[in-house]
């Protein structure tokens, strides 16, 4: 039976009273109609008469309900990025929403609400294939059923845009004929370059899913919550296709090649190897506070070791035993979330058995904890700590192939997956890849980065070599137009990685783009940091509500009444210190810049530039000392600690000698968000957020 896949092209007409969806190379099936303004639908046979022709659009992304009205969201645009294996593969380029109701006032939530999904949408790298499923390994997909729709095929972790497609698969339970409609997007990176490696031509891809559950931003998502979802949790497939001569962009369509009955006989090899990252999982979170490095706190493992659990149990299921690479400092205040992981792998597997070694760097080079052998599920977690900073200092980074050594058997056991197929022709499996290295550092971003390059390299190097591509003792590194390719795959992976979870490009990317650790990259990692620091603190919340918004951790209130939920409600004092701050200084630099008349009195202009001074050293003082009342916190889900670290800093504030008295006029978070009612979604949160299908 063939599979259901999605439309390829679909034309719009609207009307006062609907809005019509048909696909004009399938004129025989149903077309999908939306009623406005009740947001009804159904298939029908026969399109209906009347209506305006908006135009063809690349797919349906899904329906969203906000607080006044629901909303279509089209893509209007994609862009081809390459072919796997004969399957055309788009970026979603431009998005649309079409909506249900016709408003002539505009509410301030919704037009907020709206203008967080179209910055998600516009910044968000979304792909998509209308015949592939990208969101699954080639290994997960060699057992999956082809004969079920598309969509149904998914790995629902990196559905992204699962709970606003929830419209359509609800109709689906009902009518089966609105499979093509449905189409699964996710959220990631995505490389296809067709290249040559020592006079054989092959296909390189690269490809990182983001999961959509306990998705966010740095500081205000981290660790694992009550359903074993970490945060910042990605897949990483590097793919090496060899004997395909598809090209890049063009290159044929294997519906239509099937459909004339050419079956070519060329064999070709697939290489798959599937890596993961994903934040430490136990209870633990970085309060923003304006330092440059946030307070950081960690709840004892007891309370997280239910939902380690169910993360270990899911990470087992789906990719067998689990090597737990951690890459956090052993010093400093990185050293209890170390400690933490640790312990929770001692309570998970059977009679643990630990290891270490020192150097003359540091007394903690490397650490091992692994099981003895037994039926416990919780005995496939191999731990591996590695000192990366002390190690890998001083720009010396190739020492970061000492943690190959400590992986030892385990990697060269670990396998990858390898298929001979021919197109038309059943596949060939020759290996699956029977164990993950799971990677993680504080953010699961630079460090990981460096290591997880570093291992694609090593199992690059020994698919090549059981290829026959390579010699033994030959390297993909020797062959430089190969190198440049894989260099730069892995530096833009890296960059799109860590924009979506810190804001800014990866640090480090020079010596994944040449292998060499530069001065100027340091520079480069300097300035990155520096915008972070501002990003996070100051334009996180947004991009937080965002996630929360499209993935449907949030739901937005269906009130008539406007809950002003997005305006300032902090008392008017604290707001105004910034402001004072700034003039403060402006007023200084002004004394010393601007020309002064002949008649002045020189000890005025002094009194003035010291009051000003002090005026200026007592806000910057003040706001540094409370800064979490000048941190952007999401709006839509805040976390606990963020409401508790605001309470907190809020009524330290009010004993302050000079503005106290009249910042007691002001409310809390408890008392401010009572008149929004918002209070119980404020006050109540748990640090673990929970996902809401």
């Amino acid at each position: 039976m063939a599979p259901v896949n999605p439309f390829r092209d679909i034309n719009i007409t609207a009307s006062a009273s609907h809005y019509t969806f048909g696909s004009p190379s399938s004129p025989h099936a149903p077309a999908l109609v939306i009623d406005r303004p009740s947001g009804d639908m159904r298939l029908i046979e026969s399109p209906i008469l009347g209506g305006k022709r908006m135009g063809s659009v690349a797919g349906v992304l899904g329906i969203i309900r906000l607080r006044l009205d629901k909303y279509i969201i089209i893509i209007t645009k994609a862009m081809l990025v390459g072919r796997i294996r004969g399957h055309a593969v788009y970026k979603v380029q431009t998005t649309e929403f079409l909506p249900l109701q016709e408003r002539l006032l505009h509410d301030p939530d919704e037009d907020t609400y709206m203008s967080l999904l179209r910055t998600h949408l516009r910044t968000g790298p979304m792909y998509f294939s209308y015949t592939f499923d990208l969101t699954n390994s080639f290994q997960r997909q060699s057992s999956a059923d082809t004969s079920l729709p598309l969509w149904q095929q998914a790995d629902e972790r990196f559905f992204w845009n699962r709970y606003i497609q929830s419209d359509l698969i609800d109709l689906r339970s009902s009518n089966p004929a609105v499979d093509p409609f449905i189409l699964p997007v996710f959220f990631g990176f995505l490389s296809i370059t067709t290249t040559a490696l020592k006079s054989t031509p092959l296909r390189f891809i690269l490809i990182t899913r983001k999961s959509r559950h306990r998705a966010g931003t740095r500081h205000f998502t981290r660790g694992v919550d009550e359903s074993g979802n970490v945060a910042n949790f990605n897949e990483t497939e590097q793919i090496i296709i060899i004997g395909d001569s598809i090209g890049g962009l063009g290159g044929y369509d294997q519906n239509s090649i099937s459909s004339e009955g050419k079956t070519p006989t060329q064999q070709v090899k697939v290489f798959s190897y599937v890596q993961t990252r994903g934040s430490v999982p136990v209870y633990w979170a970085e309060v923003n506070n304006l330092h440059y490095t946030p307070q950081l706190q960690v709840r004892g493992v007891d309370y997280a070791m239910n939902s380690t659990k169910k993360h270990f149990d899911d990470q087992i299921r789906l990719y067998g035993d689990n090597y737990l690479v951690n890459l956090v400092n052993q010093k400093g205040r990185e050293h209890r979330v170390k400690t933490a992981y640790e312990h929770i792998v001692r309570l998970l597997v059977s009679s643990p058995v630990e290891g270490k070694e020192g150097s003359e760097k540091t007394l903690e080079r490397f650490r091992r904890i692994g099981p003895t052998k037994g039926a416990n599920t919780f005995n496939q977690l191999h731990y591996v700590y590695f000192d990366f900073h002390h190690e890998c200092g001083g720009m010396k980074w190739h020492r970061a192939q000492l943690l190959l050594e400590q992986l030892g058997d385990g990697l060269y056991d670990q396998q990858y997956f390898h298929t001979v197929e021919g197109r038309g022709v059943s596949s060939d499996i020759r290996s699956y890849q029977k164990s993950v290295v799971r990677t993680n550092c504080m953010d699961c971003l630079d460090r990981t980065n460096v290591v997880q390059g570093m291992l694609a390299r090593w199992t690059l190097n020994r698919q090549m070599i059981d290829a026959g591509v390579l010699e033994k003792g030959e390297n993909t590194a020797s062959f430089n137009n190969f190198e440049v390719i894989f260099r730069n795959a892995w530096a833009d992976n890296a960059d799109i990685v860590s924009r979506a979870y810190s804001g800014t490009g990866a640090l480090k990317t020079d010596f994944t783009r040449t292998g060499v650790r530069t001065k100027a990259g340091a520079i480069a990692d300097l300035l990155n940091s520096i915008t972070r620091y501002f990003r996070n603190n100051f334009s996180d919340g947004p991009r937080q509500d965002a996630y929360d918004l499209f993935l449907g951790v949030h739901l937005p209130p269906a009130t008539a009444m406007s809950s002003l939920l997005f305006i300032d409600h902090r008392p008017i004092m604290i707001q105004s210190i910034p402001y004072v701050l700034c003039g403060a200084i402006l007023l200084e630099l002004a004394a010393f810049v601007l020309p002064r008349t002949t008649d002045g009195s020189p000890l005025g202009m002094r009194i003035f530039v010291l009051f000003w001074l002090v005026v200026a050293l007592w806000a910057a003082n003040f706001v540094t000392k409370h800064g979490k009342l000048y941190v952007n916190w999401p709006r839509l889900n805040t976390p606990g600690f963020a409401v508790q670290g605001y309470n907190e800093e809020l009524s330290s504030a009010k004993k302050d000698l000079i503005i106290g008295k009249w910042i007691g006029r002001g409310g809390n978070v408890r008392e401010r968000s009572s008149s929004t009612g918002a209070s119980g979604r404020l006050i109540h949160l748990e640090e673990g957020k929970k996902r809401i299908e």
